[in-house]
């Protein structure tokens, strides 16, 4: 194997597991509020447009890595677009009715 190849196997290695904890976290906790619609939906339009010349040059561990961010990016975005209302508009993790008014206690039923 010679040096490109084995620092491109390297870095693709490198590169999947940093990618692994954002995707375990957002698949246990479902939690991913800090994510931006704009971002996720940039990030995966320019992965389809870059996987035209990624899949023009040789195999070899380009395509890994490139396949790894196709995937993880898909799925980030597909996970927004799912847990996105599940539970998350309120700090109790209750979903939240549409708005409800309150009236303080202290009218007892006095109108203004």
């Amino acid at each position: 194997m010679n040096l490109p190849v084995l620092a491109g196997t390297l870095s693709t290695v490198l590169f999947a597991a940093g990618m692994l904890p954002m995707l375990v976290k957002a698949a246990r906790t479902k939690d991913l509020a800090s994510y931006s619609l704009g971002n996720l939906l940039l990030t995966n339009v320019a992965n389809a447009v870059h996987s035209v010349y990624v899949f023009n040059l040789p195999a070899g561990p380009i395509w890994v890595l490139h396949l790894a961010y196709l995937l993880a990016s898909a799925l980030m975005l597909a996970w927004w677009l799912r847990y996105r209302d599940d539970g998350q508009d309120s700090p109790t993790g209750q979903r939240s009715e549409g708005s409800a008014i309150t009236i303080p206690s202290d009218t007892k039923g006095e109108l203004p």
